[in-house]
């Protein structure tokens, strides 16, 4: 059985804004098992960024806590948060913010370096990982001399190339067009089918479609909270299979 690799019990995020309290989570409570494929959603202001920096260990909730992989990294200070991102956390961002005078392996190999790991086998695991993503043979290319659908590649290997607990999407897409977009999402997909985890914090329904489980938050709060089909891959399925007969 799937054990939990994310456990939040009550968690709870206050911002000062002058003589305001503005409360942008509101104790929520939730876990994610191994190989869990997750969308958060919410309108703009319903805790979804706020929950996002949360999980990715980039901010400290007010109250609660939050179990990553046994250890109450609510607890932690800014040098463990740091140690903590780089060993369980994989980022994808929207703006994909790879570095622009280093090539797609340099890019790739940060993660490496600052976890210490010697030359070759950072160059070998780095071309490894451009490998599974479909960019073997862009190494040595900079992001400029790449498409955008490539770029966001990148960073996905960047994101990987460390093995990490969890692959943290924000808005993976926003920056792409609709068919570049598709094809981020089956990379997901094929990722999530090879045992990663993923949560991809989003505002698109089609891109939430992509996820097993979609969790709806509104003003802090979880609104719902449920397991789903994956309607875009069984409507693939079924054209297929109307094409063979």
């Amino acid at each position: 059985m799937a054990k939990p690799i994310i456990q939040v019990a009550d968690l709870t995020k206050i911002y000062q804004m002058g003589t305001q309290e503005v409360r942008a989570l509101d104790g929520v409570t939730f876990d994610v098992l191994e190989n869990e494929y997750i969308a958060i959603m919410g309108p703009s202001g319903s805790g979804k960024s706020t929950l996002m920096n949360l999980i990715g260990c980039l901010d400290t909730p007010t109250s609660g806590s939050y179990i990553l992989n046994g250890e109450d990294v609510s607890q932690f200070d800014d040098a463990d948060l740091a140690e903590v991102r780089n060993r369980e956390i994989g980022f994808v961002f929207q703006t994909f913010n790879l570095l622009p005078r280093t090539d797609c392996l340099s890019n790739v190999e940060l993660p490496l370096i600052y976890s210490g790991i010697k030359t070759a086998e950072r160059h070998e695991r780095s071309a490894r990982t451009l490998e599974r993503v479909g960019l073997g043979d862009r190494i040595d290319h900079k992001p400029n001399e790449l498409s955008g659908g490539q770029r966001q590649r990148v960073a996905i290997a960047r994101a990987l190339v460390n093995n990490p607990s969890i692959l943290l999407a924000d808005e993976p897409t926003g920056n792409l067009d609709t068919q570049t977009g598709e094809e981020i999402m089956m990379l997901f997909e094929e990722l999530y089918r090879s045992g990663n985890t993923i949560i991809v914090v989003t505002h698109e329904p089609e891109i939430a479609e992509h996820a097993r489980r979609i969790i709806r938050l509104r003003d802090g709060k979880i609104e719902s909270d449920e397991n789903v089909g994956n309607p875009v891959l069984e409507n693939e399925e079924i054209q297929i299979e109307a094409a063979t007969t």
